[in-house]
Order: structure tokens, then C-alpha cells, then sequence
């Protein structure tokens, strides 16, 4: 009577989940209810009754199980009561109550056939189980589970019939109590065609009083990619999560069976499940399944009149195929007189099933009657898709082409690059003569357009492969324009990826090889792209001087695009920078320049660039409008997975992040990641600060996972800020100082230029080093103090290089300034030294608006006013710092806080804080060794568990100590009497 057990969390389902626990409820107060639980196949019905069931049995419910199997015509009769009678049968418990129903027992064998046979057989035994369900109510709450009701026989059928319209969910006579009693009956909506027996069963339930019906929809895109994370132990790639996601269509088993054939590498549908999905399809007529074979080489759509002429059936035949198919819920009717396939994954198994001529007439067949109702951009892609199907190569060509050209019109350049890349593996197999004719329409230009679309689609190599396949192309007879234009682009794709020295070095050579005189738009271009090349690689004057000058040609030849995309970069390298009046005010300009040329990527990069420097000055208010605008003017342009609306998107989460609104940046993040899930670290950076300053399970592991994806710069640095932090919360200098210097080595560009997020992973670091530092001087370990004190200078230095010059060159702005001074402050505790006075300054710092930071240097004031006997004072910094850590539910600052309150007496303990949380016996096993000074991987070895294991037990104790990192969580052990006194004094 346990339920199944399952190797995964459950997933998913929170509604329907609360609904039928508030049945069992219900039903446990005496209120008899039923349930039909309604899904497709593989859905998800047996796992969500499963834990339904052992959360029923875990209130101490009995939980009775019967399943119904599919034995084709002959069926065996009560076949899923007579499981449960069985298991009433084996059970010594109830063995009194079946014995009072000697009729119910003869479905086990215990009377004569005919007794159950005639009329007043069925009726006598129909309300012996109610009977007997009735009684075991009353010993105790009573749960049953009926399990795929399409596949019941009859006489289960007229069974259930009697007991929900006369059985077990009437009100007993008399005023007798209430039965304490719920069923819940999953069948498949899928399986149920027009004629199937349950159907008029199902519509005479569900009109009782009692009864209800529930049906479990897919699960949500979400909910499968944690589903799939779940089920595998190995990373996987986003792109293969993604892709799974997408063929299950919210459906779990296919999510499971894809999932299970990645290491196949076949990328179809798995044969286990394509053999389930062609059962049903091989019980339509020959006919039907004619119509099935036509409508799959289509896709998951196709409208009547299309599929009428493609299968060249009757009228009737096809209407009466059509009804076959819709009744057997294998095809769908949509609006406009269109069919679809139920499920994707059935129309590939279908599809996978026609022979290679079948599948390339049809395909032919769908082609030509395409062409025939004229050249519609719409219709391109799918004539190009016919066309190459059935090889007629040269029309896919043609097709190909013309529905890029409608992507690039419609603002999608991840469709666009498809269709140019299938444009260009078709080049080379067409004859020249076959090929269309046109401006631009030579393999090179080919590259540099598929180029641009893979950047404006936000896939920054594939745009660097394409260009360097362009320069390969590139003859030695080419024009210099031509071949200048392809190193431009190619210094300007690389400077996406940060190859920043071989981006100046393309385009410099694209500037040599074209004159400045006369002046052309293509040099206007190539001096642009140099300057963005030059100021990158650190060449600075170099940058000033050919912006200038090819502002004013850019200004001559009327190249407006040009003139403000130069506009920009002298806002940035000029005077006070993109932070100034003056740098803003060009940058409004080139703004405004770019709008009129309607150049959507460069009136983006504008928009940016107001928005950082409003946000490296600090005003974070007049930095949302101009992100919003930016986002806007990238939704309209289809270009939101570009390189600068993807920046913007960070910024945004991040200023909601810094502002301290916290949720609002987690739905963001969320609702971000759900349209875009390419985002990577642009859209899961600032939710992932927000899940470590809550203590989130979970959070670290993802930081780890985002580290290990593909190259994306924002996901290292991301996972750098967490990874980092996440050792600081630990108190693990040396695992903070690691991952400092991995990710500043990971971050660094080709040419040598940090980032400017190395003043906050250095100040981040600096935490546990000053913690150890100031932790081995009290313990008269001068060797150990002079060693991390030493690690200290060596941050410390790190921080001033890179907050006093900046990746612009210019000192950073108020945050970085704050950065610093909280790196100076946890410098002068790691030297010994009076810092109340460094952390005011610190405090005083992040005004700026980072509410977080600032709460957490209020707790460190707080402890250095507490050391130099200023008590008043450090209480209320420490209640400050609460109060925003309450704000924001960073439960660990609250506890960290409450730690120093309780152990400085500065206020009385919050309510139930009055001592530390009761320790596990595997955590006080952990401590021991942790006062010992093992390493999570020495505590993991000597108690037989994994390294991970030991660091989760580790994390458990810092936070029900309440202690900052493990030295404190040691010293707190200590004081409270939790280890035994022989626990530090073996080496």
C-alpha cells in the first residue's frame, strides 16, 4: 500500500497539488470526495497521484491502490478492486473488517462465479465494497486510487458507477458520521476517441455532487528544464536542455525518453517511443493513416485546402480520414481550417516512418503547390524547406534567400542566419548559371550579411567563424573595399568575443588597405570600427586621433550612422567620459543621429552608454528611463539578444538588485530567462545575488554550472561575484583567494586590461582573509597573522589599481569608490589595526544606493564600535543592518547580525533566538573535525561522505550557529559547551 517510489524530487503541479490536498482534507474532516484526474499519456498523472498518496499516508491515511491494464478485448472482470481487495486480504489489520463482507472476498477466490453473476449477484457484491469501504473509513481516514480508467473493464466500470451515485459519497442515514474517505481516478484524455465506453461514463460522474473532475495540463517550460536537471547528474548543455524542452512540450515521459537518448546522438525520437506513438496510429484505417503520412511531411500545422491537394483524395474521404485521425486524438482542428498534430514528437515518429521516395514526392508535392499560390514572403521558408527535402536544390536556393530577406524585414536574425547559412551550404552545390542573380549576391557578401545576423542574434563566435570564412574567401584580385570591409567586420565581430588584440590588428590593416582620399562611407567604417579596436587594446591617443578626424568625414559625406556611432566613442574617450554633462550630451546627440538614419544597433549603443554613465555616476533613478527606451527600441528591432541589449538587460537587474528590489528583480530575471533563455549570465547574474544574500539551496551549484557552460564572458563574471562571496560567507580564506585569482585570470582580456569588478572581488576576498588573519594573531600564531596579512596587501593593491583606473581609463565611480573603501577597511582588520573609522568611511560610501552592501558594512561598524566600547553606537548600526536584512529576507545577514547582538549583549535576543539551533549528531560530527581545521574534503574522507556533503553540513552549522565563517562557528561551539574538551586538542 506505499506508494511508488521515485529517484527525483516531485516537480511542478503546485495548484493541482493544493486542490487535491484540500479534497483529503476535506474528506479526513468527513466530507467523502471524488476525483477524475484527466491527462495525456506521460503527462504526469501516476507521479502526481503518487505524491499525493504518500503525503496522505504520511497524515496517517490508509492508502488503497488498484490499477487497471490494457488486455485488449478480453478483459478481467474488477480487475483493479480485486488488487485492492488483495491487499486488504495480506494485511492482518484489516482482516476483521474483510471477513464481515464474505461476498466482497469472493472476487478473491472465496465463492462460487455465478454468485456475482445475475442481477442480485452484482447488487449484493456492489454494496458489499461499499460497505467494506464505508468501515475502513471509519478505523481510519481512507484514500483510494484508481489508475488508467481507459483501460477498465465493465463490470469496474458499473462498480465505480454504483459506488460514487449510491456507494461510499451519500451521507450515511440516520445521522450516522460521515465517511472519511477520497478517490481519485486517472484516466487518459488521448486515448479516448469518440466511441470508447468511459465516455459516458465520465459525463454521468462528473454531474454528481461529490465528484470532480481535474485535468493536468503540461507542465510548464520551467518546471521540465528542472525536471530534466533533475533527472541527470551530469551537466548538461543549455542548448540539449532547451532542445529537450521544447520536443516534450510540457509532456514528462517524453521529457524522460529524450533525455535518456542524448547519448545516442540520433536526435530523433527514440524508437522505445516512437513504437508508442505509432501503436495508435496503426489502428486508423489504411486511409487515415494516408492522411497522417501527407500532414507530418507538412509540419505540425497544415491547412485543409494544402493537405486536400497534396494526398489527391476525395472530399469525403478525406473528411471522413480527418474525423478518423481528430476522434483517435492523433490530429487537432485549429481556426482557419488548418490540422495540427496533437504532439509534435507523434508527427515526427510519423514522419520518421515514411519511406525516402514517399517522403521526398510529398515534400515535391507540398513545393510546387506552394510556388502556385504565388511568391509570398510568408510562404519562403517553408518552399525552401520543401524544396531542399525533395533536392531541388536550385529553388531551395532561391527560396532560401528570399526568406532570409523576410527575416531580416520582420526582425528576427536567428531565422535570418539560418536561412543565409542554408543559402550558403546550397552555394556551392548549384550550378553558377542556376544561382539567383543580383547586387550582393556573391559567397563573401553572403558570409559578412550571415555575420551580422549571428551577432545580432547574440552568437558572438558564430559571427567570428563567418567572418573569417569571408576572409578566406577573399581573393587576391578582390577591390580593397571589399577586402577592407571584411576585416572591419572581422575586428568588429572579435570584439565581441574579447579577442581584443586580433581586432586591432584587422583593423588596422582594414584602415591600411583603403585610402582616406577620397573619402568613402568604407572608410568612414573601418576608422570607426579601429577606434572601438584601439581604445580596448589601450591605445588611446590612437583612438582620439582617427575619431576626430573621421568624424568630420563621416559629418562631409553625410554617413549619419557613422557620424554617431564616432559620436559615441569621443563621448566615452573625451574629458570626464559617459559620466560627465558634456560626454551625456553627446551621447543624446549621437542618439537622436542614429534614430533618423534608423540604425537600431547604433541608436542601442547609445542608449547604453547614457545608461552606464548614469549608473557609474551613481543616479541610478535617471538610469532606469534610458534602459527602458534602449530595450524598447531592441524589442522593435528584434535585436534583444544582441551585444548591448543584453548588457542593458544586465543593468537593469542589476540597478533592481543594487536599489534593493529584490523580487521585482527575480520576477524580471525569470520572466527574462522564460522569452530569451539564451540570456545566460545577463539575465541569471543579479537573480543569483539575490538567491546567496538569502542563503538559497541551490545557488552556489548553479554559479558553478554557469562557470562550466559555453564561453560567455557576463557568465564568468557573474559566477565569479558568487563564487567568490559564496567563500567569504564560509570564512574560507584560502578557497576566496583561489577563485579570486581563477576568475581574474578567466576575466582578464588578451591585452592585459582587467575588468572593473576586480575592486568587488578583491574586497570580497579580503573578508575571510581578514577574519583568519585577525583569528590567528588572537591565537598567538604571528607566522599564520604575517602570512595573511601579507594576502591581504597583495588584494588590497588589486582593489586601488583597479578603482583609481578603470576599463575606461578614468577612476571608477561611486560604487567602485565604495568597493575600495570596504577593501581598505578589511585591509586595516586583517593589519591589526583601529578600523571603526574605515568602516564609517565604507558605510558612508555605499550611499550611493546599494542598500545590501551597505547593511552588511553597518554590521561590520557595528563589530569594530563594539571592539573600541562605543555600545550605543554599534546597537544601532547593528539594529540598521537588521532591518534592511529583514527587508530583504537575506536570512543570513539576519543571523549573522543576531550573533553579534547576542554575543555583545548590545539588545535582548530576538524572540526563540535565546540559544543555538540543536545541532544534528552528523553536524556535531562535522564540528568536531571542523575545530580540528579539516577541509570539507578531509571531513568528507574521515566520515565516508563526498566533499559536497560535508560542505552542506558545514553551511547548516555556520547558520544555526549564527556564525560569519567557520573559525567564528568554532569559537561559538566552544563557548556554548558543544564539543568535548579533548576536541581541539589532537592535531
Amino acid at each position: 500500500m506505499s506508494p511508488t517510489a521515485f529517484a527525483t524530487a516531485f516537480i511542478g503541479r503546485d495548484e493541482e497539488v493544493a486542490r487535491l490536498s484540500g479534497v483529503l482534507e476535506r474528506a479526513r474532516a468527513g466530507e467523502a470526495r471524488a476525483v477524475l484526474v484527466a491527462g495525456d499519456a506521460g503527462v504526469g498523472k501516476t507521479r502526481m497521484l503518487d505524491e499525493i498518496a504518500a503525503r496522505a499516508a504520511r497524515t496517517g491515511t490508509t492508502v488503497l491502490t488498484g490499477h487497471c491494464v490494457d488486455l485488449g478485448d478480453v478483459g478481467l472482470p474488477y480487475l483493479p478492486f480485486t488488487e485492492i481487495l488483495g491487499v486488504l486480504a495480506g494485511d492482518e489489520r484489516f482482516a476483521a473488517v474483510l471477513a464481515a463482507h464474505p461476498v466482497v472476498g469472493r472476487l478473491l477466490g472465496g465463492g462460487p462465479d455465478d454468485a456475482v453473476r445475475d442481477l442480485g449477484g452484482r447488487l449484493r457484491l456492489f454494496e458489499g465494497m461499499a460497505g467494506l469501504l464505508a468501515e475502513l473509513a471509519e478505523v481510519n481516514p481512507l484514500l483510494i486510487v484508481l489508475e488508467d480508467l481507459h483501460w477498465a473493464d465493465e463490470s469496474s466500470r458499473d462498480l465505480l458507477r454504483f459506488l460514487l451515485s449510491r456507494g461510499v459519497l451519500q451521507r450515511p442515514a440516520g445521522g450516522a458520521p460521515a465517511h472519511r474517505l477520497a478517490l481519485l481516478a486517472s484516466y487518459r484524455t488521448d486515448d479516448l476517441h469518440r466511441r470508447h465506453p468511459l465516455r459516458p461514463l465520465l459525463a454521468e460522474l462528473v454531474r454528481l455532487p461529490g465528484v470532480e473532475r481535474l485535468e493536468l495540463r503540461p507542465l510548464a517550460d520551467a518546471e521540465v528544464t528542472r525536471l530534466v536537471r533533475a533527472l541527470e547528474e551530469r551537466p548538461l548543455p543549455d542548448a540539449t536542455v532547451r532542445r529537450i524542452v521544447e520536443r516534450a512540450e510540457g509532456n514528462a515521459f517524453y521529457a524522460e525518453e529524450l533525455l535518456a537518448a542524448t547519448d545516442t546522438g540520433s536526435g530523433g525520437v527514440p524508437s522505445g517511443l516512437a513504437d508508442l506513438l505509432m501503436i495508435r496510429v496503426e489502428q486508423l484505417s489504411e486511409t487515415a493513416q494516408l492522411v497522417l503520412r501527407t500532414a507530418a511531411v507538412a509540419g505540425r500545422r497544415v491547412e485543409h485546402d494544402l493537405l486536400r491537394d497534396a494526398v489527391a483524395l476525395p472530399e469525403d474521404e478525406l473528411e471522413a480520414a480527418l474525423r478518423e485521425a481528430i476522434g483517435r486524438q492523433l490530429l487537432v482542428a485549429g481556426a482557419g481550417g488548418t490540422y495540427a498534430f496533437r504532439h509534435a514528437l507523434a508527427r515526427e515518429a510519423v514522419y520518421a516512418d515514411l519511406l525516402p521516395g514517399e517522403r521526398s514526392r510529398l515534400h515535391g508535392a507540398f513545393a510546387r503547390l506552394l510556388g502556385d499560390r504565388g511568391h509570398r514572403a510568408e510562404t519562403a521558408a517553408e518552399r525552401a524547406h520543401h524544396y531542399h527535402e525533395s533536392h531541388d536544390l536550385p529553388e531551395a536556393l532561391a527560396a532560401s534567400l528570399e526568406a532570409a530577406d523576410h527575416a531580416q524585414r520582420v526582425g528576427a536574425p536567428a531565422e535570418e542566419l539560418h536561412h543565409l547559412e542554408t543559402a550558403l551550404d546550397l552555394w556551392t552545390t548549384v550550378d553558377a548559371s542556376a544561382r539567383p542573380a543580383g547586387e550582393g549576391l556573391d559567397r563573401v557578401t553572403l558570409m559578412l550579411r550571415a555575420s551580422a545576423a549571428a551577432a545580432h542574434a547574440g552568437q558572438g563566435h558564430r559571427a567570428v567563424s563567418l567572418t573569417r570564412a569571408a576572409l578566406a574567401g577573399v581573393g587576391q584580385d578582390a577591390d580593397s573595399e571589399l577586402a577592407a570591409r571584411v576585416r572591419y567586420t572581422l575586428a568588429g565581430t572579435l570584439l565581441g568575443v574579447d579577442s581584443l588584440t586580433a581586432a586591432f590588428r584587422y583593423s588596422s590593416e582594414a584602415l591600411a588597405m583603403i585610402p582616406a582620399e577620397p573619402p568613402s562611407p568604407t572608410w568612414v567604417w573601418a576608422a570607426a570600427t579601429h577606434v572601438l579596436a584601439a581604445r580596448q587594446v589601450g591605445e588611446t591617443e590612437t583612438a582620439l586621433r582617427v575619431a576626430r578626424h573621421a568624424l568630420g568625414v563621416a559629418d562631409q559625406l553625410k554617413v549619419t550612422d557613422a557620424q554617431a556611432d564616432l559620436l559615441i566613442s569621443l563621448a566615452v574617450l573625451e574629458g570626464g567620459g559617459r559620466r560627465s554633462p558634456e560626454g551625456r550630451e553627446r551621447l543624446r546627440e549621437a542618439r537622436e543621429l542614429a534614430r533618423r538614419a534608423g540604425s537600431a544597433p547604433v541608436e542601442m549603443r547609445a542608449l547604453f552608454n547614457l545608461a552606464i554613465g548614469c549608473y557609474e555616476a551613481g543616479e541610478f533613478e535617471q538610469c532606469l528611463p534610458w534602459l527602458a527606451d534602449g530595450l524598447d527600441r531592441a524589442r522593435r528591432a528584434g535585436l534583444l539578444s544582441s551585444p548591448y541589449p543584453l548588457e542593458m538587460r544586465y543593468l537593469q537587474l542589476l540597478l533592481l538588485h543594487t536599489l534593493g528590489r529584490w523580487d521585482e528583480c527575480v520576477r524580471t530575471a525569470a520572466a527574462d530567462l522564460a522569452v530569451l533563455p539564451s540570456a545566460g549570465g545577463y539575465a541569471a547574474g543579479p537573480a543569483l545575488y539575490v538567491a546567496l544574500a538569502r542563503g538559497e539551496a541551490g545557488a552556489v551549484e548553479r554559479a558553478r554550472a554557469l562557470a562550466g557552460g559555453a564561453a560567455d564572458w557576463m557568465a564568468t563574471l557573474v559566477a565569479a561575484v558568487v563564487l567568490t562571496d559564496a567563500a567569504a560567507l564560509g570564512g574560507d580564506a584560502e578557497a576566496a583567494v583561489a577563485q579570486l585569482r581563477a576568475s581574474l585570470e578567466a576575466l582578464t582580456d588578451d591585452a592585459g586590461g582587467r575588468p572593473d569588478v576586480t575592486v568587488r572581488l578583491a574586497a570580497l576576498a579580503l573578508t575571510p582573509v581578514a577574519d583568519t588573519a585577525a583569528s590567528a594573531r588572537a591565537g598567538g600564531d604571528e607566522a599564520a597573522a604575517a602570512h595573511w596579512s601579507a594576502v591581504a596587501d597583495e588584494l588590497v593593491d588589486l582593489a586601488r589599481a583597479a578603482a583609481l583606473c578603470g576599463a575606461s581609463g578614468l577612476p571608477q565611480g561611486p560604487e567602485g569608490q565604495a568597493w575600495l573603501a570596504r577593501a581598505e577597511a578589511e585591509h586595516a582588520r586583517a593589519a591589526g589595526e583601529p578600523d571603526a573609522a574605515a568602516w564609517e568611511k565604507t558605510v558612508a560610501a555605499f550611499e550611493f544606493g546599494d542598500v545590501y552592501e551597505r547593511a552588511r558594512c553597518r554590521l561590520r561598524l557595528a563589530e569594530a564600535l563594539l571592539t573600541a566600547g562605543r555600545r550605543e553606537e554599534a546597537a544601532a548600526e547593528a539594529r540598521a543592518a537588521r532591518e534592511t536584512a529583514v527587508r530583504l529576507r537575506a536570512a543570513p545577514l539576519v543571523e549573522r547580525v543576531d550573533a553579534l547582538v547576542r554575543r555583545g549583549r548590545l539588545a535582548p535576543a530576538p524572540p526563540g533566538r535565546e540559544g543555538p539551533a540543536a545541532l544534528t549528531a552528523r553536524e556535531r560530527d562535522v564540528l568536531r573535525l571542523l575545530a580540528l581545521g579539516r577541509s570539507n574534503r578531509r571531513i568528507g574522507e574521515e566520515l565516508f561522505i563526498s566533499g559536497k556533503t560535508a560542505s552542506v553540513h558545514v553551511s547548516n552549522i555556520l547558520a544555526k550557529l549564527s556564525a560569519s565563517s567557520r573559525t567564528e562557528a568554532v569559537a561559538i561551539a566552544h563557548r556554548e559547551g558543544l564539543l568535548e574538551p579533548e576536541a581541539g586538542a589532537s592535531g
